[in-house]
């Protein structure tokens, strides 16, 4: 099963290092927060509806409900904020920030469990190292609220995947998101309603096509599977693989729309996939 779930996640990482290309498009005719709310929406259709046909809506256990309730409000604080975040940071810090969230998983497993992980600490120390190298030299913009935004996303990720892997096992994958998605959709649009934050218009095919890839791929996809996989394998090491999507999202960027990586890219790929390797290890 964990093998499997490597499989999956390896997948996964690859729908959602698209997302910064799916979103280039979307955002030529639409603000953060409504591509954000349309993003989750759409996903959340077929979820909610598959969800209900097949009863994964009882009751099993009430913990569970509210820790689900409070995943869907975590997943939306991430989309929002991170978002946010680059109206306020350079990309390049904002996405250094974002990909944090292994240390915020593994700072909380240490407070609960009393017990320190040498192999695991390495290979966080190795990714952000790299990541760091991907993402290239921040510029001299930056704001204290865009740093605060980009840590207060990857602080919410971590915080939905601890959620999540604590639910009952009965919960099934498709229990979960049949919870997460639709909360975090209502409030993704009540935010976008409240902040008057601009929705596409029907004629604009780009911008409809990259909404349309980020809610099918890159979350319908891509974050059900992750969902999946933080059931059998650590949150730790399933936030520490998409420390990936920075680096995938470059060699995309550069096939689509010519954007030449950073020189030090394939140092900074070495390092990552080191600390990935040594992951495995450890979690194996």
């Amino acid at each position: 099963m964990n093998a499997r779930a490597l499989g999956l996640l390896a997948l996964a990482q690859l729908a959602i290092g698209a997302a910064a290309i799916f979103a280039r498009f979307a955002l030529t005719a639409a603000g953060p927060l409504s591509v954000s709310a349309l993003r989750m929406g759409i996903a959340a259709v077929p979820v909610v509806a598959a969800a209900a046909l097949s009863r994964r809506y009882a009751r099993i256990d009430r913990p569970t409900e509210w820790r689900l309730q409070l995943a869907g409000l975590a997943l939306a604080v991430h989309f929002a904020t991170w978002i946010a975040s680059l109206q306020h940071a350079s990309v390049a810090v904002s996405t250094l920030l974002v990909c944090s969230t292994p240390l915020f998983t593994e700072g909380w497993t240490l407070l609960r469990t009393r017990r320190s992980r040498p192999l695991v600490l390495a290979s966080l120390a190795l990714a952000l190292a790299g990541v760091a190298i991907v993402a290239g030299a921040p510029s001299r913009h930056e704001t204290p609220l865009g740093i605060g935004l980009a840590l207060c996303g990857a602080a919410a990720m971590a915080a939905y995947l601890h959620l999540v892997q604590a639910s009952d096992l009965r919960y099934t994958t498709l229990a979960v998101i049949g919870r997460t998605y639709p909360i975090a959709a209502m409030i993704l649009t009540a935010a976008a309603f409240l902040t008057h934050d601009g929705f596409p218009a029907f004629g604009s095919g780009p911008a409809w096509s990259g909404i349309l890839a980020l809610a099918l791929i890159s979350q319908l996809f891509g974050h059900t599977a992750i969902n999946a996989a933080v059931r059998l394998l650590s949150a730790t090491f399933v936030a520490l693989t998409t420390l990936l999507e920075p680096l995938i999202a470059a060699v995309a960027a550069a096939f689509v729309f010519g954007e030449q990586p950073a020189p030090f890219t394939a140092a900074g790929a070495t390092l990552i996939l080191i600390a990935i390797g040594l992951a495995i290890r450890a979690e194996f």
